[in-house]
Order: C-alpha cells, then sequence, then structure tokens
C-alpha cells in the first residue's frame, strides 16, 4: 500500500510510469491532498503443482516419474521465478492484491508467499479447491494488513447438459480493503485447447454475472474486481454480451453493466499470450461502474491504470516462439521459464481526508 503525501508543488502530479506503452498517467490532486493506492494483478502461474501425489487430482504429469521428471529443484525454481515477477507488480511494495490461477491447492501458494521478496509482505491467501479432473484452481493472495477477508466462496460450474462437466471453480472473496467493502471474483474459463467450443466460456459467463447481479441486488453500488483468465479477448461475446463488460464509451450510466479498462488495450493490439505470432488477451481485470469514479473516501479505479506487465526478461529471446511469453515447459522439456502468460494490473486509489 503506497502513501502518497503531496506537499511539494502547488499541483502535484501522482506519476504512473508503465513500460509496456511508452504512456504516462497523470493524477492531479492539491498540494494538501494524501492518496492511498492499492495494486491489484491477476497472473496465471502455468502449473504451479507440488511434487507430491494426490489420488483425488490427475496430477501424475507433475511427479518425479513423470515424463516430465518433475521434481524439488524444479518447485523450488518455479517459486522463485514466480515469485521475482510478482514482487515487481505495480508500486514499490507489490501488489496488495493477486488473483492467480492454475494452482494446485493451499499449500502451493503459501509455498510462493514465503518465496523470495514476497515472504517479507505478510501475504496471505484464500482458495476453495473445486473439482477440476487435474486439479488446478484459482486463488486469492493479499496482504493481510490491508485486506480482511469476511466471506471466501468457491462457485462450481455445472453443465446441466453435460453433467460429467468439470472445470474450475469460481472464487468469490469479499473483504474490507482499508475501510471500503469490496468483492473480488476470480475467474479460469474453460479452454480453448483442442478446439473447445464457446459454449462453455459463455456458461461460466452467465455464472459469474449471476454472482455479480447477486451483489448489486444486496447492494446497487456494490464494488466488484473480476478478474482472471477468461480464455476469451475482451470483444468475445461471453464477455460483452453475457458478462456485459463494456469499454468506457459504451456504458450507461442506468444500467448494471461492468466496466472492461482492458478492452482498448487489445484494440490496440496488445494482449497477455502469444500463439502463433497472434496476441490475444485473456487476462483481464473488470470493474463494477461504482468503483470508475472518485466518492468521498472510497477506493476508485486510477484512469488508464489498467496495462500489461510487459519486460523483455519475460519473453523468448529467440526461436519460433521470439518474442512471446517465456513458458515454464517446452512439451515435457523444463526450460525455466516464467509462465505462459504475462500478469495484468491496476490501480486502486483511496483519499486521505484530513
Amino acid at each position: 500500500m503506497l502513501y502518497l503525501n503531496n506537499k511539494i508543488r502547488r499541483l502535484n502530479v501522482l506519476l504512473i510510469f508503465f513500460v509496456l506503452f511508452p504512456v504516462i498517467f497523470f493524477c492531479q490532486a492539491k498540494s494538501e491532498d494524501r492518496f492511498y493506492q492499492a495494486t491489484v494483478a491477476f497472473y496465471n502461474l502455468e502449473n504451479l503443482f507440488d511434487t507430491i501425489n494426490d489420488v483425488t487430482k490427475d496430477d501424475e504429469e507433475f511427479l518425479p516419474g513423470s515424463p516430465r521428471k518433475y521434481n524439488t529443484q524444479i518447485y523450488i525454481d518455479k517459486l522463485d521465478k514466480l515469485s521475482s515477477v510478482l514482487e515487481k507488480l505495480g508500486d514499490e511494495d507489490g501488489p496488495e492484491i493477486i488473483g492467480v490461477s492454475e494452482v494446485e491447492n493451499k499449500s502451493v501458494l503459501e509455498d510462493l508467499i514465503n518465496t523470495g521478496k514476497l515472504k517479507q509482505r505478510r501475504y496471505s491467501v484464500a482458495i476453495v479447491e473445486g473439482p477440476d479432473k487435474r486439479g488446478v484452481d484459482v486463488g486469492l493472495i493479499y496482504k493481510k494488513q490491508y485486506f480482511k477477508p469476511i466471506s471466501i466462496k468457491g462457485i462450481d460450474l455445472k453443465d446441466t447438459i453435460d453433467p460429467e462437466f468439470k472445470t474450475r471453480n469460481q472464487l468469490v472473496v469479499t473483504g474490507i480493503l482499508s475501510n471500503d467493502t469490496i468483492t473480488f471474483i476470480i475467474n479460469h474459463w474453460p479452454s480453448r485447447r483442442g478446439g473447445g467450443k464457446d459454449d462453455k466460456r459463455i456458461l461460466a459467463a452467465k455464472r459469474a454475472r449471476q454472482t455479480v447481479d447477486s451483489l448489486f441486488q444486496q447492494n446497487k453500488n456494490a464494488k466488484i474486481l473480476v478478474m482472471g483468465d477468461f480464455n476469451d479477448d475482451p470483444n468475445d461475446k461471453s464477455i460483452y454480451d453475457y458478462l456485459n463488460a463494456k469499454p468506457e464509451k459504451k456504458l450507461d450510466k442506468d444500467s448494471l453493466a461492468l466496466f472492461n479498462p482492458m478492452y482498448n488495450i487489445h484494440k490496440n493490439g496488445y494482449g497477455s499470450l502469444s500463439y502463433n505470432k497472434t496476441w490475444n488477451l485473456f487476462d483481464q481485470i473488470i470493474i463494477s461502474q461504482s468503483i470508475i469514479s472518485n466518492k468521498n473516501t472510497k477506493y476508485y479505479y486510477l484512469k488508464n491504470s489498467a496495462a500489461i506487465y510487459y519486460k523483455k526478461w519475460l519473453l523468448n529471446s529467440e526461436g519460433k516462439d521470439e518474442g512471446a511469453p517465456k513458458r515454464t515447459w517446452q512439451g515435457n522439456t523444463y526450460i525455466g521459464g516464467y509462465s505462459d502468460h504475462l500478469p495484468v494490473f491496476l490501480y486502486l486509489v483511496q483519499k486521505v481526508v484530513k
């Protein structure tokens, strides 16, 4: 949590620099104004598994006897690589909130937050293991000195037409961030792998929207952040139509549409993962309209702060996948990358009134 004290200039500037685009964003304030700034991030961790066999899961490919020859050394190196990314996101003191996907269990998340500089930042984790056959789940990492969960739920995704269908659940965490009540909905929607149809992602979008609407029924001004690996881009119908997440110019202030600050990033050709030299922006953070504007002393979205964390050291420097995110595995060969996705993040700010 970065504490900003603006006393130096008559009209001070809160400066945020993003590496992805050569753009500088400004937030102007009077000289006596002060702000808290919170970083919210999401990162697909690409198969963060431990080395222990769980007989309830199909985790055999990440065991020492598998063709991958997965072992403790690789696991520790994977943790080191991921922590070195997470510690650098957002402010100098790292993110307050991090949604993650492709984690096996609570234990691997606890190992992660106790690795490298993350250990100094007093993180805690929230996870509800779901029915996915491979055992991968979504989770939430948060700084416990700033965020206090009051409700943690796992929402299963079921298909009445296909009762054998099993996938990651949607994690819903409501809590107090400083003095503001906020709900985070963490997603990892069904994959496109093998030519998977979009009906499953539409089903996931409907389920997430149902959760959003139930929160709005309780409080029409509920502050909600829907984040995750959606396996769809911002303009795909699952997100645009069924989740009802729109770019700012398409918002109707009287509607319950969500605001997708990453829509224009994708429209401009940028993405968080690359396949056959084509970039997709599957990793997104979407917010309720109540977070867009500054009201009282509550948190609000810092305009234009949504970004992809794009660094050359996270990318392949050569070969057929040059320029794409450097993943952990190439087939069964461990190549020591970070993830096949890039992280995304945005800033929430809160004015402090004397």
